[in-house]
């Protein structure tokens, strides 16, 4: 089951290559603290600056790092549809055990036009699909009509939802089904999501406090929502100052304090500003982190 703290992982980078045996130790300590899941390769990533060769190279060392101990759901997302489909293949063969497919970004395609592109995806793999509704990013909003087509593919598992609408948790529900996954895709929305039936979230603060991140997510699943708002409260600050400069640059520095990875990140994003770093720090210390 795909469902509590699922971490968005950061790519670390060194001598302007990927990084594979940081991101190797990086992600064994993700899995010791508790996190639920792990994405490889989604926008945290960095993944529209990847080379091909280092995006497939980051999906694999995820799958053997994971071990099987926890699900890798490998972000395969395209705005061009061969390419996509190119990914998921290389995903099922690296052994990950669903992909992410985020709505295609740019082209602006219809409504119809984004069912046949999960339509050529879900027809090339045999493993399982979350789709990713990021309309910040992509332009296109994937209206609840479409998920409810999209969700009847045989191997569309659940959703990644980063639009914070909340009212829409019951109508993807209504034309989903009860069984579809749903999970946020905005950490300062989850306990929202979580209370009206969500399953978790595809987290990016889950990087940095993934011991926090996942009793959170493991109080919401039991229902303690006294429990869940407290600890939110304590991260809240940490959900937003993460994106006071462009992701993952604030990540990555909260990384680099905790002495896994450089701060390094590519063009066109920078390092964040010195201000971020402090109000970084500062999130930090309130969510119980030491560094």
């Amino acid at each position: 089951m795909i469902s509590g703290s699922i971490t968005a992982l950061v790519t670390p980078f060194k001598d302007g290559r990927f990084d594979s045996q940081t991101y190797q130790d990086f992600i064994e300590w993700q899995i010791i603290q508790g996190t639920n899941g792990l994405v490889p390769c989604g926008t945290t990533g960095e993944t529209s600056t990847l080379a091909t060769g280092e995006h497939i190279d980051a999906m694999a060392a995820c799958v053997e790092a994971s071990a099987g101990r926890v699900p890798v759901i490998a972000g395969i997302g395209s705005n061009n549809t061969a390419s996509a489909v190119h990914m998921a293949r290389e995903a099922q063969r690296l052994g990950a055990d669903a992909v992410l497919a985020v709505a295609p970004y740019y082209n602006k395609p219809s409504q119809e036009g984004m069912y046949q592109h999960f339509s050529v995806i879900a027809q090339a793999i045999d493993i399982n699909i979350v789709i990713y509704n990021i309309p910040g990013r992509s332009v296109v909003d994937i209206d609840v009509e479409t998920m409810g087509r999209i969700a009847a593919l045989p191997n569309v598992i659940g959703l990644k939802d980063a639009t914070s609408d909340i009212s829409r948790i019951t109508d993807y529900k209504n034309v989903c089904g009860s069984d579809f996954i749903q999970l946020s895709g905005d950490d300062p929305t989850a306990l929202a999501h979580s209370a009206h039936g969500g399953s978790g979230c595809i987290s990016v603060a889950s990087n940095v406090a993934p011991a926090q991140c996942a009793d959170f997510h493991k109080a919401c699943q039991e229902g303690d929502f006294t429990k869940a708002r407290e600890l939110h409260e304590k991260l809240d600050r940490l959900f937003k100052d993460l994106f006071l400069c462009a992701s993952p640059a604030p990540t990555k520095y909260a990384l680099s304090l905790l002495g896994f990875m450089t701060d390094v990140v590519r063009l066109p994003i920078v390092t964040c500003s010195d201000s971020t770093k402090i109000a970084v720090r500062a999130a930090m210390k309130k969510a119980g982190i030491e560094f």
